[in-house]
């Protein structure tokens, strides 16, 4: 197994960094790097997370874990939770409800991070829809990044898709006009890039901009998490969406795999009650 200090020096260099370049974006000295590569000394423990952000990776991939024993699932989760994207406390929803847990998509700050967010997106494409070549939607704002990141993952991958989104507020001149980016023709097929859904808001907003668009179809919607919560009746705002738009919604991960993966530390037994008990009111019928 790697040390600390190698798997540093092996993450900087697949990132074409010198050891200055690395140590001005950590805030410390080139000889702290040298030294850290070469297993003279170790980073202070307070400055392993930020390492590990700044790569884009785990904790546990930065001390070289095996992962593999891990399921996609597991790794994505970990991946939120160690990018200060899963926060718990309270936070009012677009839907106006009061929630113990929040995805905050605005961690997401680096190149490396949504690097491999766009790589979590890409898979969850190949296992639902393959080859299939479609046009990626994002909506604005958080969607953009998104979209763009899962494209570049895709074309990493072999699959070369077109991407666009809307404007918040429409432009009558230059590259004016209610979309950026690719404008899909008739007959082609559009998959939306969203970050959760709760009770389905945002998605329908989606679809009423994406009715100004000709004989195109949305074949799917991919998001990080569903919420697993009541759309506008009892049932989940996936099945909802499904039913009314005819297109399926895939999400990475759902509520119950976050609660799965809190439940293996004690020390999350509190945020795993809130948040059944939070479900318990505003979970979807099964």
């Amino acid at each position: 197994m790697k040390s600390i200090g190698q798997k540093i020096r092996t993450l900087r260099k697949n990132k074409h960094l010198t050891q200055e370049q690395l140590a001005e974006a950590l805030s410390v000295s080139s000889q702290s790097v040298s030294k850290w590569e070469n297993q003279i000394s170790t980073p202070d423990v307070a400055l392993l997370p930020i390492i590990a952000r700044y790569f884009g990776i785990t904790m546990d991939e930065l001390f070289n874990y095996r992962l593999d024993a891990l399921s996609y699932k597991e790794r994505f989760i970990r991946f939120m939770a160690d990018n200060g994207v899963l926060r718990f406390g309270e936070f009012r929803l677009q839907s106006g409800r009061v929630t113990p847990y929040f995805l905050n998509t605005g961690e997401y700050r680096s190149g490396s991070q949504i690097t491999k967010l766009g790589e979590f997106y890409a898979k969850a494409y190949f296992d639902k829809l393959g080859e299939k070549k479609a046009v990626l939607y994002g909506p604005a704002y958080k969607g953009i990044s998104l979209s763009v990141s899962a494209a570049v993952a895709l074309s990493k991958n072999g699959l070369n898709v077109p991407f666009f989104f809307n404007r918040k507020e429409v432009k009558d001149h230059g590259e004016g006009g209610t979309f950026v980016g690719y404008v899909p023709q008739a007959g082609e097929e559009i998959v939306i890039i969203e970050d959760v859904i709760t009770a389905g808001t945002a998605i329908r907003e989606s679809m009423e901009i994406l009715s100004h668009l000709e004989g195109v179809k949305v074949a799917a919607t991919f998001i990080m998490v569903d919420r697993k919560e009541k759309g506008q009746g009892d049932k989940g705002a996936m099945q909802e969406i499904e039913e009314q738009f005819g297109f399926p919604v895939y999400s990475i991960v759902d509520v119950y795999d976050i609660i799965e993966y809190l439940e293996e530390d004690e020390k999350n037994e509190e945020n795993v009650q809130r948040i059944k008990n939070y479900l318990a009111i505003n979970g979807a019928k099964a």
